[in-house]
């Protein structure tokens, strides 16, 4: 039986978000709660519900609020298309300096077309094709004739990515990393990250094994033998798209944490949209927010509540069978997280 947790409560900033996002959150909070309670929540809005608190997808009391406590859960958010806004998670991620994406993709309920999957996806966050410096050419009177995208990766950038990647295996006990670039075509813009990663890994040697793929052929590989990866560390574009596919290997989006981490700030999130087909039903899935609730204890050397949280949660789902609709049951989102904290005692 574990133990109850005596350290004091940590300040963080608990963003709801949209959708289904208030839902998914009351459900993580209240397990928390049975935790022990290892937060203290500042709640705050962002993305559509942001603006209408606040007429911004991303209000300064929120960011704000994220500078005093450096910490935060958030759920789905939303950016309104064609208002003028720029993406509420690209934002937080440049405000914040929130270098490294963290997207564990782990098992969690046999019987999928893949079983025994455990491989993290290490993703830049940054730089690379989503510093989005883009224009138009007209021509003959089409001002949309030629679009233009440049992007940017640079030796600091690459070497900081890598080297978090690098220690990360070392420390969570993961045996190898796998480089993942378009060097063969992308000579220059990801040239460098390859370049890079063949200074950088050597001072890894004896720990870490490491290898580099070519994007696509890693793309192939993680269908046709994911279970040759262990840690793959890549750049923003190809960390966005290999990522969803990794959690496409376990279930979906609906099972899928992440996290985004910087030298001064951390945000951990839900990776799923706002889902507003199942807002307000009261059915929809809390694990990807749970689960990224998982990596914020680990992040604040909570690693014993981290532990126990992800025992009950597979007792939950396995040993009870209790899950929601997207993952062949017929539970409530509160049902599921009744179902949780019932296994906690005993985790």
């Amino acid at each position: 039986m574990g133990g109850q947790d005596t350290q004091g409560a940590i300040p963080a900033t608990l963003i709801p978000g949209d959708g289904i996002g208030p839902e998914i959150t009351r459900a993580v909070v209240a397990i928390l709660e049975a935790l022990g309670a290892p937060f203290t929540w500042d709640v705050q809005q962002g993305g559509l519900a942001g603006i209408e608190a606040h007429g911004d997808p991303l209000p300064g009391v929120t960011l704000d609020s994220i500078r005093r406590t450096r910490l935060a859960l958030k759920g789905p958010l939303t950016t309104p298309v064609g208002g003028g806004f720029r993406s509420v998670n690209v934002r937080l991620r440049e405000e914040f300096g929130l270098y490294a994406n963290l997207r564990p993709a782990k098992s969690m309920v046999p019987g999928g077309r893949y079983e025994d999957i455990d491989l993290v996806i290490v993703r830049e966050n940054i730089e690379g094709l989503y510093v989005a410096f883009e224009h138009y050419i007209p021509i003959e009177g089409d001002p949309h004739a030629v679009a233009i995208s440049s992007g940017v990766n640079t030796r600091a950038g690459s070497r900081r990515i890598l080297e978090y990647a690098f220690d990360y295996a070392v420390k969570h006990g993961r045996k190898k990393v796998t480089v993942v670039h378009k060097a063969n075509v992308l000579k220059a813009l990801t040239g460098i990250f390859l370049e890079t990663a063949k200074e950088v890994a050597p001072r890894y040697a004896g720990r870490v094994e490491w290898d580099d793929r070519i994007v696509d052929a890693c793309a192939m590989q993680l269908v046709l033998d994911p279970w040759r990866f262990d840690v793959i560390v890549t750049t923003n574009l190809f960390g966005d798209i290999l990522s969803d596919q990794a959690a496409g290997l376990i279930g979906g989006l609906g099972m899928a944490p992440g996290a985004n981490i910087g030298a001064d700030a951390a945000i951990f999130e839900a990776v799923h949209g706002s889902a507003p087909d199942i807002a307000g039903k009261g059915i929809a899935n809390p694990l990807a927010m749970l689960l990224a609730a998982g990596l914020m204890l680990e992040h604040v050397g909570r690693q014993p509540l981290a532990a126990r949280l992800r025992v009950a949660v597979d007792r939950a789902l396995n040993g009870d069978g209790i899950r929601t609709r997207d993952l062949g049951g017929s539970a409530s989102t509160m049902d599921f997280a009744e179902a949780v904290i019932r296994r906690l005692p005993e985790a």
